[in-house]
């Protein structure tokens, strides 16, 4: 009708009308209740349904100041009190006034002052990891766990190659230190095992990416 706005049922209403075989433009915005003239608009894509922003409540807060009375000050002296240890704390301050039915509306209200007034979350910044994006590696003695061989201690590192995305992992045994020629191989190795070669490489050893990509100039 003119001057009246229509519904997003209505429209949606229209366009079943308007998928049936023979059925016209006119008769279908008829049938949906709005006029020929909004119907050509819903057909050429410029018309939109407007949703008013509702600015009041729609029902009685049901626990009527008693949740700043009681529970606030429960919340501000410990804020991980749940809420159906406050519910409790209501049925006991007003008896008969309160049951289980009203758990949910008291979680929303509980989640709400902890928003506004509650106190700070930590703040953490997530990580995203791009598949193929970086590899790591890092070296880790052995010798705490006293192998032997043949009755002699064997002292060993391991060098250990990790893909930060996927978590896929390579270990190699290096009898001696941190060298160049131990990272190299187990790089390199790793690589041949993993099918392909990070875009970035991160290691705490003495040893750079740089230098790495330059020792295997064929990567």
């Amino acid at each position: 009708m003119p001057g009246k706005p229509i519904t997003q049922e209505q429209v949606n209403l229209y366009m079943s009308y308007r998928k049936t075989p023979q059925q016209l433009q006119a008769t279908s915005a008829a049938k949906a209740g709005f006029s020929e003239r909004t119907a050509r608009r819903i057909d050429k894509g410029e018309h939109e349904v407007k949703h008013g922003v509702r600015k009041y409540r729609t029902r009685q807060d049901p626990f009527k100041g008693l949740f700043e009375q009681y529970l606030v000050p429960l919340l501000e002296s410990n804020p991980a009190l749940q809420p159906i240890t406050l519910l409790e704390v209501l049925e006991e301050k007003a008896p008969n006034q309160f049951d289980h039915s009203h758990l949910r509306t008291l979680q929303r209200k509980v989640k709400k002052w902890r928003a506004k007034q509650g106190p700070e979350q930590e703040v953490i910044f997530l990580q995203r990891h791009i598949a193929g994006d970086m590899g790591i590696s890092d070296y880790t003695w052995m010798n705490k766990l006293k192998i032997s061989l043949a009755g002699e201690l064997f002292e060993h590192k391991l060098y250990h190659y990790r893909l930060v995305y996927s978590g896929w992992t390579y270990v190699q045994v290096c009898l001696g230190g941190e060298s160049f020629e131990s990272l190299s191989s187990g790089l390199q190795n790793a690589f041949w095992r993993s099918g392909g070669v990070p875009a970035t490489h991160r290691t705490d050893s003495m040893l750079n990416d740089a230098d790495l990509f330059n020792y295997f100039p064929s990567l």
